[in-house]
């Protein structure tokens, strides 16, 4: 009975949503330690990659005619170029030692 009734509604179903929130959410996610690890090795000198790569995967998600994959490109594009204000605040966050420094880096912190 249960099984037929969610059979018979499953196909009014549509996941687009769901599918973005989750991607989105993954996304974000993934940039959180790509940000504090980037600052750690290289500090902010790389702040242009994440620059290139968000205009490129936005160019991309004007590119693909597929809803969710122009999406998810898109959230991806946007996460770059939000890295760049986030790694500039990591150094900040590192000088005021809520993250660990570079020891190798360590020049990099003084006024």
């Amino acid at each position: 009975m249960m099984q037929s009734m969610f059979m018979d509604i499953m196909p009014s179903l549509h996941f687009t949503g769901l599918v973005l929130a989750v991607g989105t959410f993954l996304i974000i996610g993934l940039f959180h330690p790509i940000v504090i690890k980037v600052e750690y090795y290289f500090g902010t000198r790389l702040w242009w990659v994440f620059l290139v790569a968000g205009i490129g995967f936005i160019a991309a998600a004007m590119l693909v005619a597929n809803v969710m994959v122009s999406a998810l490109l898109g959230v991806v594009g946007a996460s770059c170029l939000w890295s760049i204000g986030e790694i500039l605040e990591q150094r900040q966050r590192v000088k005021k030692g809520w993250f660990p420094m570079n020891p190798k880096r360590k020049k990099e912190y003084e006024d």
